[in-house]
This record gives C-alpha cells, structure tokens and sequence, in this order.
C-alpha cells in the first residue's frame, strides 16, 4: 500500500484511537489497522462499541 507523501510525513511517529461501531469479523478493524502502521504511525489504539453475534 502507498501513501502520499505528504500524508505519510504526518502520520510519522503520531498515535490514533479507531472507532468501530459493531464489529462483525474483525476484517475491517484489522485493515485499518494495518495501514496506520504501514503509514507508521507510533501507535493504534481501538474501541468497538458492540460485536455481532456469531450464528450457530
């Protein structure tokens, strides 16, 4: 994945708190993620506000 430039250059060495309303798989949350340290930021920090129930 490839950031622009000067948005790398602001994200370098900063943290961010996520946000997820409901997480389901976890995909989306892990994505988001990953490219907040392929952006390298220092640290991620994330909040879900409920979880889906797995069917069974």
């Amino acid at each position: 994945m490839k950031f622009h430039t000067y948005r790398r250059g602001r994200m370098i060495g900063r943290s961010l708190f996520l946000i997820d309303g409901v997480m389901t798989s976890g995909a989306a949350l892990a994505a988001a993620t990953e490219a907040c340290y392929v952006g390298e930021l220092d640290h991620v920090s994330a909040l879900t506000l409920a979880r889906a129930a797995k069917d069974t």
